[in-house]
């Protein structure tokens, strides 16, 4: 009978671990970035709308 790796079963677990994590922080910033310039581009207009009083 085989003896069990264990150290290729925990490397296989690290691995998996760290591309979850991995996917999580660019779905995270992603996020940011799609955010970001909605928040920007709200802020501009209203800004331009009230500087012209003319």
């Amino acid at each position: 009978m085989a003896k069990p790796n264990y150290q290729f079963e925990k490397r296989q677990r690290d691995i998996a671990k760290k591309k979850k994590q991995d996917e999580k922080r660019q779905r995270k910033q992603s996020k940011d970035e799609t955010d970001a310039p909605a928040e920007d581009g709200a802020a501009a207009p209203a800004d331009n709308a009230d500087s012209p009083t003319g």
